[in-house]
């Protein structure tokens, strides 16, 4: 009792503390510190052979992803292809479709692989523009945004280079692609609900006389979060701001990159690398592992890698400095994924205490031997603590990944349907407050928790608990699909 006490303590203080700016990186190993204080067993033994061990291994096996994205993510906005977009969208649809134009050009820069903050820095002075001149209140911007970035092109859609969608490809030996049934019946009930939300919102608003509201669109620094949070992300603030001045390409040869990551990606996973002869897997200095463990995460990488000397060679002209452009995009992946990492060595600290066992029984119970139900309980519950999507699954794939994939044999159920059911419960209740993408969207906003967090829940939790449901009633009928 005292253990689960202490482990309850640990995760509050864990959520409190990140929501008042620390570093998750200083505090994860602290709180697995003070979780386990209680137990027996050496703190320093946890410490070394536990969590840096877990923290280790999530690196060594998705920092290629971290890494290439986040090089990626950063050519697209330096070479003006992030802002090409939004505006080719926005002349497409008008004006009076601003809410629309947003979305989908966020949409589309975070399934072609570009990161979540990158496109809050890129689209928000777009936004503010456009949500200006058609007279909608400020406030429905951070919701705006998260939907087209937080929401069905980060779990949902299937081949969507995310994080969220690699990380369960090695537990259940699927590629980027898994379930794209199920995934696209969620991401349609994500867009449409949420379009439909924000759209009556803003009707609401309109009918009401509300219009923008009167603030200052320049992106001011109220306080440190949005500044070490740049910086955390590799940028200097001078540098996110779009500058004009420079030119950008037209919006077909902006598109072309992500394209390529979506076409590449299906080939190389569907095609290409399964007619290589990869017999040296089955050899020990490999892992003795078979292709089904890295089709994944090679496809990935391959597209990315491609779709960046793609992006390079279009832009070459348009980049003030391809080394720098490189360099920040290498320092832009460091943070992200030692916070993740050390989130996923907290969970580890936490599975190796005596109490935790009661705590997966508890968790396993849930489902009532459905795995596909327990899955989804321990996802969204553990993402809602850690306030981090990839920390959640990460630690409940890495904890108990094993014994799902073998309730799923058991229950007849496809492994491929287990890895989209677990991409789209990330994203629900880790948008909870805490989650730092949404501090860091409200600060670059300009706008407070009270001010927009509302409907910012509605596109980002409860209407992705509600495709969820309606997925995972879908997978239970009509199985991969």
């Amino acid at each position: 009792m005292i253990e689960l006490v202490a482990i309850l303590l640990a995760l509050g203080l864990l959520i409190l503390l990140v929501y008042r700016g620390l570093s998750v990186i200083l505090l994860a190993p602290l709180m697995a510190m003070l979780a386990a204080s209680v137990s027996d067993i050496s703190l320093l033994g946890l410490y070394t052979q536990v969590f840096m061990s877990a923290l280790g291994g999530f690196i060594v096996s998705f920092f290629p992803l971290f890494l290439l994205g986040a090089i990626f993510g950063r050519l697209m906005d330096d070479s003006g292809a992030a802002r090409s977009i939004a505006h080719g969208l926005v002349n497409r649809l008008g004006g009076d479709r601003a809410i629309l134009a947003v979305v989908l050009a966020c949409a589309i820069l975070t399934y072609g692989g570009v990161s979540l903050f990158v496109v809050a820095f890129a689209i928000y002075p777009i936004a503010a523009s456009l949500f200006r001149q058609a007279d909608i209140p400020k406030r429905l911007i951070p919701a705006t945004v998260g939907l087209g970035a937080f929401t069905f092109t980060m779990t949902a859609l299937p081949g969507t280079p995310a994080i969220q969608n690699a990380i369960p490809m090695p537990y259940f030996g699927t590629t980027p692609f898994a379930a794209p049934g199920i995934g696209i019946l969620a991401a349609l009930i994500m867009f449409t609900a949420g379009q439909w939300w924000l759209s009556r919102r803003a009707a609401r608003a309109r009918t009401a006389g509300e219009g923008y509201g009167s603030h200052d669109d320049a992106m001011l620094v109220p306080d440190t979060v949005l500044r070490e949070r740049a910086s955390g992300e590799g940028y200097d603030l001078a540098e996110i701001v779009p500058d004009s001045r420079n030119s950008q390409p037209s919006f077909t040869l902006a598109l072309l990159p992500i394209v390529a990551v979506i076409g590449a990606n299906f080939a190389f996973s569907s095609l290409i690398i399964p007619s290589w002869n990869i017999g040296f897997l089955s050899e020990p200095m490999f892992g003795a592992v078979g292709l089904p463990s890295v089709l994944g995460l090679w496809s990935i990488i391959m597209a990315l890698s491609l779709a960046i000397l793609l992006l390079v060679g279009l832009n070459w002209h348009r980049l003030p400095s391809l080394a720098r452009s490189l360099d920040g995009g290498a320092n832009a992946s460091i943070v992200p994924i030692f916070n993740t990492a050390s989130l996923v060595g907290f969970g580890a600290v936490i599975a190796a205490l005596p109490a935790f066992g009661a705590i997966s029984d508890a968790v396993l119970g849930l489902g009532s031997d459905n795995p596909l139900l327990s899955l989804v309980i321990a996802v969204n519950v553990l993402a809602g603590i850690t306030g981090s999507a990839s920390g959640g699954m990460s630690i409940a794939l890495g904890t108990l990944g094993e014994t799902y994939l073998q309730m799923a044999a058991t229950a007849g159920i496809a492994p491929e349907v287990m890895h989209r059911i677990t991409a789209i419960a990330t994203g629900g209740l880790d948008a909870l407050p805490h989650n730092g993408a949404v501090v860091t969207l409200l600060a670059i906003c300009g706008l407070s928790h009270r001010e927009a967090y509302g409907d910012l829940a509605v596109v980002a939790v409860i209407i992705p608990l509600v495709a969820l449901a309606v997925a995972l009633m879908a997978a239970t009928v009509f199985g991969a699909f």
